[in-house]
């Protein structure tokens, strides 16, 4: 009785912590009372996941759609719960363009292919978001696709990624800042910081290739429970496996790295910007996609130089067991000391 009395002393202390920490110190008490925090839940044990890697169809929005939903029909004969594709995979990412930008100075002919560009990106919630909404719906799965997004009122463009539930709906995260010479083509987002889908394995969420390199980001994403992080990208460096293996074991969580495959020959022969092209090697982006698990293990090994679908069944229970001496918004936080605040829009 004694022992139930000091411990119901410490929850009350818990509760009037000042600073927003209450609820972290709270969950600290209760997990060690064997009691389940608040914002916990049950979750399935097993996921099945479908991992794109594919080569876009650049500049061409109807045929990259047609070529996503090809993908989506050879994925679904597997039954996969979650279908994830790369980044910009709608209509594909630009490697090595510069679309006539120099310091201070633009080019007519590297206008015409933003143009060119623009035209082929995707204003969400308009027809081609129908048709991947139909797609979940068919297959029953969570669909994530990255898409370079068209705002519907200004002219700027985002570099977004979509996650469509079973039932049709999507929520879209536009990513915060474009890395280095993308910001001559998209713009920071304006909103859709964080967006966190709830599904029957948690909370899953993205960020896009070098988002992952803000640790605040992440941190936004893990303060939200996610189990598994999805990173379309473009990105086939070396080093970026021991990243993503990393924040894997940081967040405790599955690491979905959806990389392309894009070739000197994924460019229209036909752009203004001349035979840019050409000074390419024959492999633009040579892919990688593979996931990894809360260890920081690989589930499935990178795959390079090909297409491929990688299926693999996620064990759910290690974003649980692997939180028992290490949970970097739980009991291995100090809330009263490093709290980080997110203007969410």
């Amino acid at each position: 009785m004694q022992a139930r009395t000091q411990f119901d002393n410490r929850i009350n202390k818990a509760l009037t912590c000042p600073n927003g920490a209450s609820k972290s110190k709270l969950n600290q008490l209760l997990v060690s009372s064997g009691s389940k925090p608040f914002g916990m839940k049950d979750i399935e044990s097993i996921c099945r996941i479908a991992v794109v890697q594919a080569e876009p169809v650049m500049f061409d929005k109807s045929a990259s759609l047609e070529k996503a939903l090809r993908c989506i029909d050879e994925a679904a004969a597997h039954h996969p719960n979650l279908i994830v594709f790369p980044e910009l995979f709608i209509p594909g990412y630009p490697v090595g363009m510069n679309f006539g930008f120099s310091i201070g100075r633009r080019s007519e002919e590297g206008r015409k292919d933003w143009k060119r560009y623009y035209d082929a990106s995707v204003v969400a919630g308009e027809a081609e978001f129908q048709r991947l909404a139909e797609a979940a719906r068919n297959t029953g799965a969570y669909i994530s696709i990255g898409f370079s997004e068209r705002d519907a009122v200004n002219g700027t463009l985002y570099n977004s990624n979509a996650i469509f539930e079973p039932d049709g709906s999507c929520k879209v995260h536009r990513k915060l800042k474009p890395t280095g010479s993308e910001r001559v083509v998209w713009g920071d987002a304006d909103k859709g910081y964080f967006p966190v889908t709830s599904t029957p394995w948690g909370p899953i969420g993205s960020l896009i290739c070098w988002e992952s390199y803000m640790p605040l980001a992440r941190v936004a994403l893990y303060q939200k429970g996610i189990t598994i992080y999805i990173s379309p990208n473009t990105n086939d460096n070396p080093e970026w496996q021991a990243t993503i293996q990393h924040i894997a074991i940081e967040g405790k969580c599955f690491f979905v790295n959806a990389d392309m495959v894009i070739r000197r020959e994924s460019y229209p022969s036909d752009l203004h910007e001349g035979d840019v092209a050409s000074r390419f090697p024959e492999y633009v982006c040579r892919g990688g996609s593979c996931i990894i698990d809360p260890r920081g293990h690989y589930v499935t090994e990178p795959v390079w130089d090909e297409e491929a679908i990688i299926y693999a069944e996620l064990d759910m229970g290690l974003t649980v067991s692997c939180k028992m001496e290490h949970d970097v918004v739980g009991h291995y936080a100090r809330p009263d000391v490093l709290e980080l605040n997110v203007n969410e829009k």
